[in-house]
């Protein structure tokens, strides 16, 4: 088969490789297609992935087309969306429930060969049976979107709050429309793409802008979402929360990110900084939410090309051209 593979830091290429076979317990899906992801650009300098080579790909939906022995819950011709986590289900965090944090934690298309190929082996637990009214190749977005859930699960409930999302991109997108949900007064949105700015107010947002100066409500904001990862903007994020409110830090920042904290405003103004990794709990939660149409997947689905055109993909998903890009085999 087919597949984009990421030799070594900085070096992908679409390379011929052996077909999957399920292991027990796996499935073999046939992929449908396959997201580009923020995560991906971190495995392909280096961080994230334990070891290179890997067939990257974590946002991918497609077909069942073999079982391995002991695989329940899905049959050769089912459309699936799959959830790319991987937990022992033994270690310390995993017995507390908070497999997200694994101490064995790995992930397919990051630890184990994803879904930019033509196929792939997954866990028959890890896959989500599609609607007949989702089309297989727009259920990739179920995975960003779960993310996105178990960031409002870790928050406490922000029922008519003030809400500033630094980023438009699909992530920023994504908790902007929950934030919407969830019953949010007011909703920031700051980029400096004035494109994503642009399908941000469509979305109905209150103010869409370069900078968040001259756009906070009287009171401040009660909830900063970052979703860029960008150390400028995080900084920015933690110097604008109100009193008594959250700061969710969910964009994936580099290893080497820092940001300065005031440790006294943090007591004085009881300021709450928490995170939110991955996916826990979330992904058949999502993918019931993406049914009833939470997210319109031509909105966000900006680019499909072909699996061999892999690298020139990653360089327009570096430009921030679009939002969502997808690979199709």
């Amino acid at each position: 088969m087919r597949a984009a593979v990421v030799k070594s830091v900085g070096e992908v290429a679409v390379e011929t490789v052996d077909d999957p076979t399920p292991a027990a317990g796996e499935v073999v899906v046939e992929v449908a297609a396959c997201g580009l992801c923020g995560t991906d650009l971190h495995i392909l300098q280096g961080e994230f992935a334990p070891s290179l080579p890997v067939i990257p790909g974590h946002e991918f939906a497609g077909t069942v087309v073999a079982l391995g022995t002991g695989a329940v819950g899905v049959n050769e011709g089912d459309r699936v969306a799959v959830d790319p986590s991987l937990y022992c289900h033994e270690c310390h965090n995993c017995r507390r429930g908070r497999n997200n944090l694994c101490l064995r934690w790995g992930a397919i298309g990051v630890t184990a060969a994803g879904g930019a190929a033509q196929y792939v082996a997954v866990p028959a637990a890890n896959c989500v049976t599609l609607p007949e009214h989702i089309d297989t190749r727009d259920a990739t977005l179920i995975e960003p979107l779960s993310c996105a859930v178990r960031g409002y699960d870790v928050l406490s409930s922000q029922l008519g709050a003030h809400v500033l999302i630094y980023g438009a991109g699909t992530m920023g997108l994504m908790m902007l429309r929950l934030a919407q949900r969830v019953g949010a007064t007011s909703i920031d949105v700051v980029d400096l793409n004035k494109e994503r700015l642009d399908v941000a107010r469509g979305l109905g947002v209150t103010h869409a802008e370069t900078t968040a100066e001259g756009i906070e409500p009287p009171f401040g904001w009660d909830l900063v979402v970052d979703a860029t990862g960008n150390a400028k903007a995080i900084q920015d994020g933690l110097d604008r929360v109100a009193p008594g409110g959250t700061f969710l830090q969910f964009g994936v920042a580099d290893y080497a990110a820092e940001a300065v904290i005031k440790p006294y405003r943090i007591y004085n103004k009881e300021i709450t900084i928490t995170g939110s990794m991955a996916v826990l709990h979330s992904y058949e939660r999502a993918a019931d939410l993406f049914a009833t149409g939470v997210l319109d997947p031509t909105l966000f689905i900006t680019n499909r090309v072909p699996l061999e055109q892999y690298a020139d993909a990653i360089e327009a998903f570096k430009s921030g051209t679009g939002l969502k890009t997808q690979v199709v085999p």
